[in-house]
């Protein structure tokens, strides 16, 4: 973060063109859910809150529309996109078969993932871990995003590992209203990050197919208890229960939204230290300077005001 004048404070960019750095900014926004389905802005909202020129920001806003990560709205700006749970369906299928796919082209030992960057992939796997381990939203999904990206490059094949990120991206968005509804995030999201990199590294890619698999299953029952809808409506499901070996994966916890008026129950400091803003802060550059992402992620975690982007349609 930066100050200028008296209490502007505006995200640093730390990324390449003007127009990339903008983009991946406004993309880690929405995946966390700081910047929430529904919301609507202009070019110039976006250009004044980065502190640029109108170009920049209008050529970022459109790169995300073709992305099909905005929607643009006619004399309105842009909106974020409401991902319905059929959404999140055909995200998490695409996700599962094209995994599925690769795990039986390695199994017949015509092709095999590229382990080469194993030690790049085990740091990403640590920071992701804690992480996860944290609760803190806002970090886990840039070290969430940045760990998948690199399991997906042992696959040889850019342009699939590109579309996964992209589904990836869209999972979070969707994911995100629910996790920010949580009181406590730490042990509830998935942190076997470690565990698939150690099985990979020792050349066991049935272990490795077998913790996605599980790690798959582990998202869309967390995702479908949060969301409310019935397991029965995931078509892949089969698949994923026989390659975790019968479904034996352990239950995603559903932990329930916490009343307005009510108090998060008291937990015991040694099982789970409450953490501060600034221990959270702390996290963040932390695990950007182990990533090699300067000041921590970016953008560095931070809230976004509701009214900042202004209107919500309805």
């Amino acid at each position: 973060m930066s100050v200028n004048g008296a209490g502007d404070i505006r995200p640093v960019i730390q990324r390449n063109s003007l127009r990339e750095q903008i983009a991946g900014a406004l993309r880690e926004e929405m995946m966390a859910g700081r910047l929430a389905a529904g919301r609507n802005f202009t070019v110039k909202e976006i250009a004044e809150l980065y502190g640029v020129s109108a170009t920049p920001a209008r050529e970022a806003l459109v790169d995300l529309g073709a992305q099909g990560l905005l929607r643009a709205e006619h004399h309105r700006g842009y909106t974020v996109p409401e991902l319905s749970w059929s959404d999140f369906l055909e995200i998490f299928e695409s996700r599962v078969l094209i995994t599925d796919s690769f795990h039986r082209q390695f199994a017949t030992g015509r092709a095999m993932p590229d382990v080469s960057r194993l030690s790049s992939l085990r740091r990403r796997a640590d920071a992701a871990q804690r992480a996860a381990r944290s609760g803190n939203l806002d970090v886990m999904v840039g070290c969430d995003r940045r760990f998948w990206q690199e399991v997906a490059s042992l696959l040889g094949n850019r342009r699939i590992a590109d579309y996964l990120d992209w589904l990836r991206v869209q999972s979070w968005m969707f994911a995100a209203r629910y996790l920010r509804e949580m009181p406590v995030l730490g042990g509830v999201c998935w942190d076997r990050q470690v565990e698939l990199v150690d099985a990979i590294g020792a050349g066991d890619l049935p272990g490795a197919h077998r913790i996605i698999c599980e790690y798959n299953l582990f998202t869309v029952r967390l995702l479908a208890g949060l969301a409310g809808e019935p397991l029965e409506s995931v078509t892949v499901l089969g698949l994923l229960t026989e390659s975790a070996g019968g479904g034996q994966a352990p239950a995603a916890p559903v932990p329930a939204p916490a009343p307005a008026a009510a108090q998060a129950p008291a937990e015991e400091p040694e099982a789970r230290p409450k953490r501060s803003a600034g221990a959270d802060d702390d996290l963040g550059k932390e695990l950007g300077r182990e990533l090699g992402l300067g000041l921590g992620l970016v953008p560095q975690p931070r809230a976004v005001p509701h009214g900042k982007f202004g209107r919500r349609l309805r």
